[in-house]
């Protein structure tokens, strides 16, 4: 198991081709270029580029970035093939805003996705294939957040908007006599996410911060479906870990790794998340800021909206700490106590343990 990363913080794209330049890389632009590898032996392997201008044009903080990735999650035995290859491409422009406020910022992305399935059932009925999904992606945010270690007032308010082509819609297709793997050789879908999130200070160095969340997963078409891909799983950290198939993985604290949506065929296509979170720094050095935190939490995930029932949850309660040093990010553990029984089960969640990894929470 390892990973290897390089990235480059202050690259200039402009000066590649100015030998003086080069000491040991042409510099002094701002962008980032990232290269990363990982692997888990023959299991998995994930291999991806990045680049980023924040400043398109000079004068304004309009950033334009892109991205290249390909990952392999293989299962074979040497009875049977079993693995999925994911590749894919991003391209997205971001910018602030004076409209409303100077708080609103906004990004736009297209991107490409090409799944290969070697029987590698995600849905009953779908387990070899390529599905390929051509998408746009857009995220309005209004952020008076500063201090991104440890905040301790301000608000951050994001909707993001996830849409494909409604090919069902204009290609005069009996979708009612396909295959699924017809069906989903174009990924057709919209997604949509609100979040909220608010800081107070009511003294001290006591901070109050509590969180909702929302995500839909729809169709444009009933007879297409949602796809296999992009569904919402829920429980846990909210680390993917080496699953990689196009879920979006929702971390609810004091319960295991994606359990509470473990019922649902495939995954969920409506969740639903509040918490609230008491956190004490025990040290605010710059070079070690260190705090302590206790929270509740509640949420759960759904098959359809008919089902969705935003106070039928799975609640929880538990302590964490975090641990901020510059070399490594900010690391965390949490112990959360799941009060609910998961489905099919009569025992409540009881203790769990959960490492983070950058802010989950």
């Amino acid at each position: 198991v390892g990973t290897f990363g390089v990235t480059f913080n202050n690259f200039s794209l402009k000066n590649m081709f100015n030998r003086s330049s080069w000491s040991p890389l042409p510099s002094g632009d701002g962008q980032r270029i990232q290269l990363r590898a990982s692997s888990n032996g023959s299991y998995y392997q994930n291999y991806s580029f990045s680049f980023t201008e924040p400043w398109l044009g000079g004068n304004k903080p309009n950033s334009l970035s892109f991205s290249l990735y390909h990952s392999i999650q293989n299962y074979s035995t040497e009875e049977v093939e079993n693995r999925i290859d994911i590749t894919g491409v991003n391209i997205g422009l971001g910018k602030r805003l004076r409209w409303p406020d100077d708080y609103f910022s906004t990004s736009q992305s297209i991107s490409f996705q090409q799944y290969n399935l070697k029987n590698r059932q995600l849905v009953p009925g779908f387990s070899d294939g390529i599905s390929k999904n051509i998408s746009y992606r857009t995220v309005l945010t209004r952020s008076s957040i500063f201090d991104p270690i440890f905040p301790k007032a301000g608000s951050q308010f994001t909707f993001t908007g996830h849409f494909t082509p409604p090919y069902s819609m204009i290609n005069n297709k009996d979708y009612s006599k396909m295959s699924l793997v017809e069906k989903y050789e174009w990924l057709e879908y919209f997604k949509i996410k609100l979040s909220g999130t608010w800081y107070s200070n009511p003294f001290a160095d006591l901070v109050v911060k509590s969180h909702s969340e929302f995500g839909l997963l729809s169709s444009y078409n009933s007879e297409v479906g949602i796809p296999p891909f992009e569904r919402f799983y829920l429980g846990g950290d909210g680390l993917t870990g080496f699953v990689m198939d196009g879920r979006e993985v929702i971390g609810l604290r004091g319960y295991a790794n994606q359990a509470v949506s473990q019922h649902l065929t495939g995954g969920g296509s409506i969740y639903a998340k509040y918490y609230l979170e008491l956190r004490y720094p025990l040290s605010l050095n710059p070079s070690s800021t260190i705090y302590a935190t206790a929270f509740a939490e509640a949420g759960n995930a759904w098959g359809t909206f008919r089902d969705f029932n935003p106070f039928e949850v799975k609640r929880s309660m538990g302590v964490g700490i975090r641990i901020f040093m510059p070399m490594f990010g900010l690391l965390g553990v949490d112990f959360g106590h799941g009060f609910d029984p998961l489905p099919g089960s009569l025992e409540k969640s009881g203790w769990q343990t959960h490492f983070s990894i950058g802010q989950q929470f």
